[in-house]
């Protein structure tokens, strides 16, 4: 396993352990209000709050990422971030796709707002929502890009290796990744609607929830696939900060 990209890693990881402390230390109001559900008194300064929770991600998103990191080096992807030199493949290339899905959600939240039965998606309060964007490009692309993109393309690598069919095997994995993030994102919308199961969301809600989360999570694999976790957390920050930051400002 190559020392430089495991380094990258765990500066990433250790980036993602910092938003979570500083989260529970010192927004914790913030995200409450966020989320829609009060936060128990545990008896415990928040910071202690924020240790344990950053000790967590620490750990279990460590292992996670290890694992994801792995599996790119079974089936032949860059893993944390592609060697060629260019730094405008994980850099530049993730700023403006993230601008441009970042765009795409808030045309869509503009277009489902009249008919979902919810209306307009609601976005945490700025400092809330920068540190927000960093965890989930960072956190979330850990878990569905290297892990369960990774252990699919692994399996499905397997498959259909007689038949030639590593590049059919990555994007179906691809897809099963874009779709575990659309789902990975109804636990908040049942919160915000008060459901109790997926069943009883509005269906047009639903099918906005996959689908334009789909397609962030398909953009983000792409990138996973040509340049790495890197640039697949950069179009996933980008995209955040003009959906949650940019956004959520303006409106």
């Amino acid at each position: 396993m190559n020392r430089k990209q495991v380094f990258v890693f765990l500066a990433l990881l250790a980036i993602y352990a910092f938003c979570v402390f500083s989260t529970y230390t010192f927004l914790l109001d913030q995200m409450a209000e966020a989320s829609g559900v009060s936060m128990p008194d545990m008896g415990i300064p928040p910071y202690v709050l924020g240790l344990v929770n950053a000790g967590i991600v620490l750990i279990a998103y460590g292992l996670i990422g290890l694992a994801g990191i792995w599996f790119a080096r079974k089936v032949g992807l860059p893993g944390v971030y592609s060697e060629d030199g260019n730094w405008r493949r994980w850099g530049l290339i993730p700023l403006g796709l993230g601008i441009v899905c970042g765009l795409a959600l808030i045309l869509g939240d503009l277009l489902f707002a009249p008919i979902n039965g919810l209306g307009h998606f609601p976005h945490p309060a700025f400092p809330l929502s920068l540190l927000a964007s960093l965890s989930a490009g960072i956190g979330e692309e850990i878990l569905f890009r290297g892990l369960v993109f990774g252990l699919w393309s692994l399996i499905l690598t397997w498959a259909l290796k007689r038949f030639n069919g590593r590049t059919a095997a990555l994007w179906i994995a691809n897809v099963i990744a874009a779709l575990a993030f659309g789902a990975g994102h109804l636990g908040t919308v049942m919160v915000l609607t008060g459901a109790t199961s997926p069943a009883e969301l509005n269906p047009v809600l639903l099918a906005e929830v996959f689908l334009l989360n789909g397609v962030v999570g398909l953009v983000a694999g792409e990138r996973y696939m040509k340049d790495g976790l890197v640039a697949a957390a950069g179009v996933h920050f980008w995209t955040d900060i003009v959906w949650h930051v940019a956004w959520g400002l303006f409106s």
